[in-house]
């Protein structure tokens, strides 16, 4: 399957209060600009500023010491990220998750190979991180490490740094539930996670 990043849905509607960007930190007025210069949206970064504590435990604890830091090379990092995200469907995560896949050296003929990426020319570790992301998707509730995926990572990572993997992806996981439940991006058409969902059931 092709996935278009190009299809523009409907803009984030979120029930939260979106701050102006004239009202909040330096540092997420900064995230607030360059997400508006990619993607021509910022609702994410404007609910953020209700709590931008919140925010800056994002992007310093999570972001700059697990994802960024850590001892998995980032390329594996950016490759799984990007995996969740397509086939999650977040239109938001993609746009930026993509830029910053091309500076951790990934092509755009492999980016684009990911949804026959066992037939790519990814590496064998590659496809192995690959294969553990497809058990973390939120749209695989029966996900599980097997002992043939385990042996197939151990090839390649230390049980430490498939537990750095395993946080990650639950991390990114968890966070994209709370894009969709919350409405703070725009999705991809084919996103099977939908805005406010069933609001008549309360």
């Amino acid at each position: 399957m092709l996935y278009n990043y190009n299809i523009v849905t409907s803009r984030p509607q979120p029930f939260l209060k979106r701050v102006p960007p004239d009202e909040m930190p330096d540092n997420l007025r900064a995230a607030w600009r360059k997400s508006m210069e990619l993607r021509g949206d910022a609702a994410f970064f404007e609910v953020f500023g209700n709590n931008p504590g919140l925010y800056d435990w994002y992007t310093e604890n999570f972001y700059r010491e697990v994802f960024h830091g850590g001892t998995v090379p980032r390329r594996i990092k950016e490759l799984a990220r990007l995996r969740l995200s397509t086939i999650h469907g977040c239109r938001f995560c993609n746009q930026g998750n993509r830029v910053d896949a091309l500076s951790a050296g990934l092509t755009g003929a492999e980016i684009d190979a990911l949804s026959d990426y066992e037939n790519a020319s990814f590496s064998d570790a590659e496809k192995a991180v690959l294969r553990l992301a497809d058990q973390m998707l939120l749209t695989n509730p029966d996900g599980a490490l097997s002992q043939s995926l385990y042996d197939d990572l151990r090839k390649h990572f230390t049980d430490g740094e498939l537990l750095e993997l395993g946080l990650v992806m639950a991390v990114l996981s968890g966070m994209a539930k709370l894009l969709f439940a919350f409405d703070l991006v725009e999705k991809e058409d084919y996103c099977v996670f939908g805005a406010h969902g069933n609001s008549s059931q309360g």
